[in-house]
């Protein structure tokens, strides 16, 4: 960085931050237009992008129906988050944080609310009893790898991704300083899965579906274009543990969902039922 910030007493927001977001980044809260969610035919109604965020809750919600639950039936609605839908009214009543997903289940009275991914993730899993254990140390790792992603995964996202990839102009000190994190992040799964076939021993769970959308994404899809330069085969361990995760076909439905880019075949912006994926 050729360029010194001198930080205000007062930070206000007077310019753009720049960088492929700036559009729609801003430092208040609230919805900026009126706008109603649709309803569809199934109680549980999904608001969401096919981003690392919104394919843990679809890929959720594919393996407890491979595993008959009809009640996790649900209606995917594409929310386009470069297009602002977030800050829509209807979508802010539900997730008054404006992030994907957003899930409102209608099998309640009142129906309920959930936001953030995670914790989306647990209420479906207790709700069908499934993919979350019940035993008190198995369910206290299981949920310490989820929350393990939840606090990580911003310094992918958020701080590498951002710099690395979205960013107006590539800045050494803020790449270097989030690589390392990220490496050490893959460093710290990968001794995990040295003896593990899944993070939390044999069984696989919500914290492999929270945790390789994520970082599966990176080690074997090449988000941000940053594969070789974080030299993400060399995590031997977590490579095998994520294709592992990805022969599923319930992954391989859920990571569809939502999805309004890439191939034509991959692509179901909207899912209603079992026969769009074709």
């Amino acid at each position: 960085m050729t360029d010194t910030y001198e930080p205000p007493k007062v930070w206000t927001w007077d310019t753009e931050s720049g960088g492929r977001f700036a559009s729609i980044n801003r430092p208040i809260a609230g919805p900026t237009q009126d706008k109603e969610l649709p309803v569809g035919k199934h109680p549980l109604q999904l608001y969401s992008l096919g981003t690392p965020n919104g394919v843990k809750v679809t890929v959720l919600l594919e393996e407890l129906l491979a595993l008959g639950h009809s009640g996790a039936e649900y209606d995917a609605w594409l929310i386009n988050i470069g297009d602002g839908d977030q800050f829509g009214s209807g979508f802010v009543e539900i997730n008054p944080n404006s992030k994907i997903p957003a899930l409102l289940d209608h099998s309640t009275t009142p129906p309920t609310r959930v936001f953030e991914s995670g914790a989306i993730m647990v209420y479906l899993a207790e709700k069908f009893g499934e993919f979350l254990p019940t035993e008190p140390s198995a369910r206290a790792e299981c949920m310490s790898w989820l929350f393990w992603q939840m606090g990580s995964a911003p310094y992918l996202g958020g701080g590498f991704g951002h710099f690395y990839a979205y960013a107006p102009e590539k800045w050494e000190y803020p790449i270097n300083r989030f690589a390392m994190e990220v490496k050490r992040q893959l460093d710290v799964l990968d001794r995990n899965l040295a003896d593990r076939t899944y993070l939390c021993g044999d069984e696989y769970n919500i914290s492999d579906i929270a945790v390789y959308s994520w970082y599966g994404a990176l080690v074997l899809h090449n988000i941000y274009d940053a594969a070789e330069f974080l030299d993400v085969a060399s995590y031997t361990n977590v490579v095998r543990w994520a294709q592992a995760i990805e022969e599923r076909p319930a992954v391989a439905r859920g990571r569809r969902v939502n999805r309004p880019w890439g191939p034509e075949e991959l692509r179901v912006p909207e899912r209603h039922d079992a026969s769009d994926f074709g």
